[in-house]
């Protein structure tokens, strides 16, 4: 026991360090930064490289591993969050998820995805404590740690820069009328907190001993979580925060094993949330809600005239049968993420509020309609519908308090919601084979007949496709689409004359989680096997850039995005290695220049 109260102490003492950075950049811009997990993980594979290839010891690795991701820091605020200063905070919060895609992959494609031994730049397991093995770089990280936060807190208090950067925080108008050059401040916010990534990356690397480009992002996200419980924008809270879930994570891995550690950090995640909605430390925010509203300006969908909708519609039902198999595969893969992702439009477009954790419903959807269709033989049908159901209801109930939060923690907490329900379905081995996964799952079948050939197969989901944009218009359009719409117009108003805006958005989400359940059943009959890695935060995030690029307010639109980010790399096998860097740079390049979507005008 105490040896795993030590390895979550040191576990903790390095989220502690990266949580710090990002409770720094959200007090001075207010952005929820997730691109930061991204450059922790950068800086470690930095650091492995220089150690390994290089040769350089820890002194000069710091320096350098500091400077490099200082840089991304600087690059990252410079070109992507200043130019959207002036919009809402969910168009920085997405555009950094693009930035995060950037970096992990680029970050895979200069050093590859194996996993290889960090080198040793200091002794690890040389020093006996209480009966437990610990190493000179556990001790100079807590050490680290320690300066850091000392030095930190003096800088803050005594410094010029360091009032001015605490001045910044509490009010940005304020700071720019007494002179203080804002962007400054933000430019070395952004350069500090990506520093303190960077070098943590390091110790992470010793502590961990085997690390790949990978592996970064996971950890990154899990300092993002505990900057999260602590309080956004706190720095006491980004170290208790860190501290404290490095060992809850520690004693829940060892009580229940290492299949229970997403439920466990994402579990604290909304516990906390829940009982402190504001975080351990966090401010409350009582002014407004910055996350709700649509950055896209008022943006209305462009109409297909009535003439033209019956001759895609029938291009589209012969297109597979004039093409190959392979053609027919990719349609259906485009159509089953643009069901996904249409039912944002609904939380994301109308109800303005930012949804990241679609992985979710559309892992139950897969996991009941395998488990009725392929274990229990019920029909294809009530399989897929069921498949709906669940997603919704569990998604209803699991994310039902969450409305009740306000600000960055919704779109946070949407990410936990997601995660635990993947994590449920790892854990519950019996019914789901856990990492294993189910096989066999059986190919549609409409009245006695198997629909084996995937021509037979796209025109099935082509259907499914078509009935969910004529359901989702018609509520756009009814009484219950324009309640919804005015929440994510004004959330104070709304507010104001009696809607109750954590009910509709609950609704709408629950709508948009009833058709990702159904995308998802129809994925698991056409690959015939599904596992829990298939359902990553990746998927959630490549929804919702689908959403974003055809527009928020069109669900016609996400057919249109769902073919650029699904299909053209799909088609084009020459960029699967950049796929995942395509999607980065377009959602970056939609929310800048063109933030009302594709398919979308400004009105």
């Amino acid at each position: 026991m105490v040896d795993t109260l030590i390895t979550g102490f040191m576990h903790g003492n390095a989220y502690a360090i990266v949580a710090l950075g990002m409770s720094l950049i959200f007090g001075v811009s207010n952005v929820a930064n997730f691109a930061h997990a991204a450059v922790f993980g950068m800086g470690m594979m930095i650091a492995w490289w220089l150690g390994s290839v290089l040769g350089l010891g820890i002194v000069p690795t710091i320096i350098l591993v500091a400077l490099i991701t200082g840089l991304i820091g600087l690059l990252l605020n410079t070109l992507v969050i200043s130019p959207l200063q002036n919009r809402p905070s969910v168009a920085a919060l997405l555009a950094t998820i693009g930035v995060g895609m950037i970096l992990d992959n680029t970050s895979q494609m200069i050093f590859g995805t194996e996993t290889r031994s960090f080198p040793e730049l200091l002794p690890s397991h040389n020093i006996e404590f209480l009966g437990v093995r610990i190493g000179t770089s556990d001790i100079v990280m807590l050490l680290l740690t320690v300066a850091i936060m000392a030095s930190m807190a003096a800088f803050l208090k005594y410094g010029k820069m360091g009032q001015a950067i605490r001045a910044t925080a509490q009010d940005t108008q304020a700071a720019k009328q007494v002179g203080i050059p804002v962007k400054r401040i933000q430019n070395i916010s952004f350069v500090i907190a990506s520093a303190f990534a960077g070098v943590a990356g390091i110790f992470v690397g010793m502590f961990n001993s085997n690390v790949s480009p990978t592996s970064g992002s996971s950890v990154g996200m899990t300092a993002f979580i505990a900057a999260t419980i602590g309080g956004l924008g706190s720095m006491p809270g980004a170290v208790v925060g860190g501290l404290t879930l490095g060992i809850v994570e520690a004693l829940g891995v060892y009580a229940f094993g290492d299949g229970a550690h997403d439920l466990i950090t994402f579990g604290a995640l909304i516990i906390i949330l829940l009982v402190r909605p504001n975080g351990l430390f966090g401010k409350k925010q009582v002014l407004h809600e910055p996350m709700t509203g649509s950055f896209s300006g008022g943006a209305k969908p462009y109409r297909i005239p009535r003439w033209l909708g019956p001759i895609l519609i029938v291009a589209a039902l012969v297109a597979p049968f004039l093409a190959t198999d392979y053609f027919s595969s990719v349609g259906i893969q485009i159509m089953i993420y643009a069901m996904a992702a249409m039912g944002l439009t609904m939380v994301s477009g109308s109800a303005g509020q930012v949804a990241l954790g679609q992985a979710g419903p559309i892992a139950l959807g897969a996991y009941t309609s395998a488990i009725l269709v392929g274990q229990l033989h019920a029909s294809f049908l009530v399989g897929v519908l069921c498949g709906g159901l669940v997603a919704a209801i569990f998604s209803s109930i699991i994310t039902f308090p969450v409305w009740k939060l306000s600000g960055h923690y919704i779109a946070i907490a949407t990410i936990g919601v997601g995660s635990i329900t993947v994590a449920l379905i790892r854990v519950f081995e019996p019914i789901t084979k856990g990492s294993l996964g189910i096989t066999g799952i059986p190919f549609p079948q409409l009245f006695g007949f198997t629909l084996f050939t995937p021509q037979l197969q796209y025109v099935l989901v082509l259907t499914f496709l078509l009935i969910e944009l004529l359901v989702i218009t018609k509520i756009r359009k009814s009484h219950l689409g324009k309640t919804i719409e005015s929440i994510g117009n004004d959330p104070v108003a709304s507010e104001s004359i009696g809607i109750r805006t954590s009910a509709y958005k609950a609704l709408a989400f629950a709508i948009a989680a009833f058709f990702a359940g159904i995308a998802g059943a129809l994925m698991a009959h056409q690959y015939t096997y599904i596992d829990p890695s298939m359902f990553p935060f990746a998927t959630s995030s490549l929804v919702l850039t689908i959403a974003v690029l055809g527009g928020l307010s069109s669900p016609v639109g996400t057919i249109l995005g769902a073919i650029v980010l699904v299909g053209a790399p799909e088609l084009l096998r020459f960029m699967s290695g950049g796929r995942i860097i395509v999607y980065g740079v377009l959602l970056i390049l939609i929310i800048i220049f063109r933030p009302q979507g594709l398919f979308a005008k400004k009105e």
